[in-house]
């Protein structure tokens, strides 16, 4: 059995594969054009709301104000593997942000150098010295076990979050 399909003031369509279907009217629907860019922005306040030095910068201004927050060849043209790079850059950013809850006073700098993983971070002064030193030992030997390769963790550690400036 075939189905007409209705459209407006056009000859019937027929549709062999359908038994009974219900009119269909085609449109085509426009919005106006949006230019704007607005993701890994902080919207302005009333200047009271503390941004560190990464957020006060828009995305576009990276290599020129600020740094990459990971260090490696592998954006270079004809390199292989930068997919995985990113996805080990995100395991890494999730594994220090579960293993210092509430801790870490800014975003973690990746660094790749041949063989090795240099992870640098600003942590704040909640925990007592000691429970530093075993989370870095615990950090470092479990990433190095599961990258095969060596991991460094470079932490420095401030009273506060740093503020750079208020927006």
């Amino acid at each position: 059995m075939a189905a007409p399909v209705c459209c407006l003031g056009l000859r019937p369509l027929v549709l062999s594969w359908s038994r009974e279907l219900p009119c269909v009217w085609r449109a085509l629907h426009t919005s106006a054009v949006c230019a704007k860019n607005r993701a890994a922005r902080v919207r302005v306040g009333k200047g009271d709301k503390p941004v560190t030095y990464e957020q006060a910068h828009a995305p576009h201004h990276i290599a020129h104000r600020k740094g990459w927050l990971s260090l490696h060849t592998g954006n270079l043209a004809g390199e292989d593997h930068a997919a995985e790079r990113t996805v080990e850059d995100v395991f890494f950013r999730k594994f220090m942000l579960g293993t210092f809850p509430g801790c870490l006073a800014d975003q973690l700098v990746l660094k790749r150098r041949a063989n090795q993983v240099e992870i640098c971070a600003l942590v704040l002064r909640q925990l007592p010295a000691h429970k530093f030193y075993f989370l870095v030992g615990y950090s470092e030997t479990l990433l190095s076990h599961f990258y095969k390769c060596p991991v460094h963790l470079h932490l420095q550690t401030v009273p506060s979050k740093v503020v750079y400036k208020y927006i």
